[in-house]
């Protein structure tokens, strides 16, 4: 008998149903030579820090640093009983070895494999390590079971990255939230990506906004323009020498270019896509691609590759065939050139984002919207990336007037290739990104010719500026992210990571900014707020550096590869971490910085002013009860927490659109208003209004 670990129930079920294991026990099924249970994500973890000592309760800057010599691991409370079922199944005398079927990435790796330690068990252990949540995928992956040892390294990286993230969390946030009576929350990642964020406001409030002058002729059926002039006078001088005047065209130059098709999604280019066309977090992107892979019709989410692997060359014509007619839009004629997008060098642990042959047979208007657009942007993806490049033809005439030179420039599309795929999908939605818009503005040129004269032209003044860095989206951000140092990087050999964290940890990392109230969202904006400025502000380098941290990643990548060990890691974030409370013992902090609470809105039960606290939202006036809970119920069942944003939104407005809301009666992601339906009990309370079409569908 083997038994079989999952992460998730739901991949168990299906792992479960494919394997003929129809038995039900409680937490796992069982048949046909096969255990099937699951994990519930991470079920054991690292220990807090009182683990090690009781006076480790009290947060103390006499204590720091603190660095375990030998580790210790916990049960997650709410999971016990899920953990001992494990065990109970572990030690049963008929289960002879073990599958670690948990996600086939670094994470997954270091859920089962805390679990199997931590249980104390030694029976054998395959690997299941599949990209796609098929039923043919599954039977294939079972085939071909990999020895558990192949991932031994992949198990220490995991461990090293755990580590790393608590030496740095524990003992950074207690020496600066003692130093400023304020909790301040460091991490490895989230705070050189906070650094990240406030050096681009940094950047906005420090530009100084310079003007300059453009002439530009009217020739009639197209304009030219001059090159900048310094100041007005100067522009409206030329003006007024060109008006009336002849235009002689000296040069036209005309040449052939293309643009190659994208590469296929990886998770990060999906994120950023879904939130510059969508308006999705990181989060919501990450979770309705989740939500598709568990329901067979995306491949696995959490990938870092834009590249398939040559033994799926034969099978993606086809797929782009299914793929094409399941869209529910009209697709052009397009072409398939599978090998624009195979390279086995750049595929590691698993292969682009995909859409499964099970899209033929799904209803796409039956998914909840959230889900139904990230499959169609990874579908319209798939038919770009293998299409035909778009090519077209760029010309630039050159007119003289008034002994001035002007410059006209026109572009004609010859070949549409994969941008009318694209087209088509842009031209369904609603609103349609500032982006994609700026080839459309460059039109054709007439025909020009050496020699040609334009009589008495037309000469105006434009007036432009130097723009602003752009604020931070969460589409630029996550690019940020990824690309962090990457200059620093390019040569060094074998660093194939140069970013903050990973395509599968930065959308978390992204909320916990926002939970821990050091971003807001405004718009499709993340801003930094005070209290995440001020704590940019006094940290030093080591801690908020975009290159230290980067350099981490791919240090882990390296111990990943066997190119450098565990403890050569470890002992770097060790020393790290020591010199960081070493450096700061003489420091004298201003606490007044963190000292200030912020208001949010107005109590709606006695209108004195609500303010954050560490778990709440709460009326300042102490003999009101009105209190807002981050946790509450309401939105945990969500899989939301309540953030201050939402707070102030649903305290001014009383009420706030949300999307990808869980429903834990039909296990989908619904969109709907939330209420804040307060009666002035001890609890407050909130309702879900749903839009006319979702109440006639009879959605939750």
């Amino acid at each position: 008998m083997k038994l079989v670990i999952a992460e998730k129930p739901s991949v168990a079920q299906s792992l479960a149903a494919v394997l003929g294991a129809k038995e039900r026990g409680q937490g796992y099924l069982q048949g046909n030579g096969y255990v099937v249970s699951w994990c519930v994500g991470h079920l054991i973890g690292l220990a807090a820090a009182d683990a090690y000592d009781a006076r480790y309760s009290n947060w103390c800057y006499e204590d720091l640093p603190i660095i375990p010599k030998v580790w210790k691991y916990a049960v997650a409370p709410d999971k016990k009983e899920q953990y001992e079922v494990l065990v109970s199944l572990m030690n049963r005398p008929d289960v002879e070895s073990l599958v670690c079927a948990t996600d086939a990435g670094r994470e997954g790796e270091l859920i089962f494999r805390l679990v199997y330690d931590h249980a104390g068990c030694q029976k054998p252990i395959e690997r299941l390590w599949i990209s796609s949540m098929e039923d043919t995928a599954i039977r294939e992956g079972f085939e071909s079971l990999r020895p558990g040892r192949d991932y031994d390294l992949l198990y220490e990286a995991a461990l090293c990255r755990a580590k790393a993230d608590w030496m740095v969390g524990i003992s950074g946030t207690r020496l600066f939230s003692t130093l400023y009576r304020k909790t301040l929350n460091i991490g490895r990642v989230m705070t050189p990506t906070l650094a990240l964020v406030v050096e681009r406001e940094a950047a906005i409030s420090n530009f100084k906004k310079e003007k300059f002058y453009t002439v530009v002729l009217d020739c009639g059926k197209f304009t030219a323009v001059s090159d900048r002039c310094e100041n007005r006078k100067a522009a409206d001088h030329l003006a007024a020498a060109c008006s009336t005047q002849a235009a002689v065209v000296k040069r036209v130059e005309r040449k052939q270019k293309s643009t190659q098709p994208p590469k296929l999604y990886d998770l990060t280019s999906l994120q950023r896509d879904g939130n510059r066309l969508f308006g999705y977090t990181a989060q919501q992107v990450l979770d309705y691609a989740q939500a598709l892979y568990e329901k067979k019709l995306l491949t696995y989410p959490r990938t870092d590759s834009n590249y398939l692997t040559e033994d799926m060359k034969d099978t993606i014509a086809g797929l782009c065939e299914l793929a094409a007619s399941a869209l529910p839009f009209a697709i052009p004629t397009f072409t398939v050139d599978a090998g624009r997008v195979i390279n086995n060098a750049k595929v590691s642990d698993h292969h682009a984002l995909l859409p499964t042959r099970q899209v033929k047979s799904t209803d796409l208007a039956a998914l909840p919207a959230g889900e139904r657009n990230i499959l169609t942007l990874v579908t319209v993806r798939l038919l770009c990336a293998v299409g035909e490049r778009q090519s077209y033809e760029d010309t630039v005439a050159v007119l003289d007037c008034g002994g001035t030179s002007f410059t006209a420039k026109g572009r004609v599309i010859t070949v549409p290739g994969f941008k009318a795929v694209e087209q088509a999908h842009l031209s369904t939605l609603k609103k349609k990104p500032e982006d994609d818009t700026k080839d459309e503005d460059t039109k054709a040129l007439p025909p020009l010719t050496e020699g040609q004269t334009f009589e008495r032209v037309k000469a105006a003044v434009k007036e432009g500026a130097t723009s602003p860095p752009k604020h931070f989206t969460e589409d630029l951000l996550l690019s940020a992210m990824e690309h962090a140092s990457a200059e620093e990087f390019a040569e060094i050999e074998g660093v194939e990571r140069t970013g903050l964290g990973t395509p599968a940890t930065r959308a978390g990392v992204l909320e916990k900014l926002v939970r821990g109230g050091f971003l807001e969202r405004k718009g499709r904006q993340l801003l930094p707020t005070k209290k995440g400025f001020n704590l940019i502000v006094v940290l030093p380098e080591s801690v908020k550096s975009a290159s230290l941290t980067a350099q981490w990643e791919a240090d882990l990548k390296a111990v990943e590869r066997g190119e450098q060990t565990a403890d050569a890691f470890l002992g770097g974030i060790e020393n790290m971490v020591s010199e960081l409370v070493a450096q700061y013992s003489a420091i004298k902090a201003d606490i007044a910085m963190f000292q200030q609470r912020e208001v949010i809105g107005k109590c709606p039960r006695c209108g004195s002013d609500v303010v954050e606290g560490k778990k709440n939202f709460y009326c300042t006036n102490r003999e009101c009860q009105f209190s807002m809970w981050k946790d509450d119920r309401f939105f945990t069942s969500k899989h939301k927490e309540l953030t201050k944003p939402m707070a102030a939104a649903l305290l001014k407005n009383g009420r706030i659109k949300m999307k990808g809301l869980f429903s834990e009666k039909k296990g989908v992601l619904y969109d709907a208003v939330v209420v804040l339906a307060d009666t002035g009990e001890k609890y407050v309370n909130y309702k879900i209004e749903l839009p006319p079409r979702a109440k006639k569908q009879g959605k939750e």
